[in-house]
């Protein structure tokens, strides 16, 4: 990942992508508008999103797109257990997730102890720690009513 924060502000998909140090495309540019759409969208999901507005676009290019902007920092893949990988553009901090059991709803959530990397291992072995990932795993308000009402 890129060490250069990409100013998730800037409201052109273009002047993002150029940012990132990648060439500029429309269906780039339909990645972009879909994740800011859709936040912790999977592939398949900003696949649909894009060929909505650019209808030529294959789900090939939609890979290729997401796999260039995680490498460039653009975008983060976060990877829960058992469930496709999913996609955002939130990536300028050390943020969580929780994601619904049930319907796979998944929200962000802030650090639990101040600044990256949020949490301390008991042991590092030697590596230099930059980064803390954690899933919370739960029952969403949504399901938990649905739940309670069957």
């Amino acid at each position: 990942m890129s060490s250069t924060a990409i100013p998730l502000h800037e409201t052109d998909a273009g002047a993002l992508i150029r940012r990132a140090g990648l060439r500029v495309t429309e269906p780039r540019r339909a990645v972009v508008d879909a994740l800011r759409q859709r936040p912790h969208a999977s592939a398949d999901a900003v696949f649909r999103l894009v060929t909505a507005s650019v209808p030529q676009t294959s789900l090939q290019s939609v890979y290729n797109a997401l796999g260039d902007f995680a490498d460039a920092g653009l975008v983060r893949r976060i990877e829960p257990a058992g469930r496709p990988g999913l996609f955002e553009l939130r990536v300028d901090d050390n943020h969580h997730h929780i994601i619904c059991s049930g319907c796979g709803a998944v929200e962000d959530v802030d650090c639990a102890h101040g600044e990256a990397p949020c949490l301390t291992p008991t042991q590092t072995h030697g590596f230099a720690v930059h980064t803390a990932e954690v899933t919370y795993w739960g029952t969403c308000p949504a399901c938990a009513a649905a739940t309670r009402d069957s």
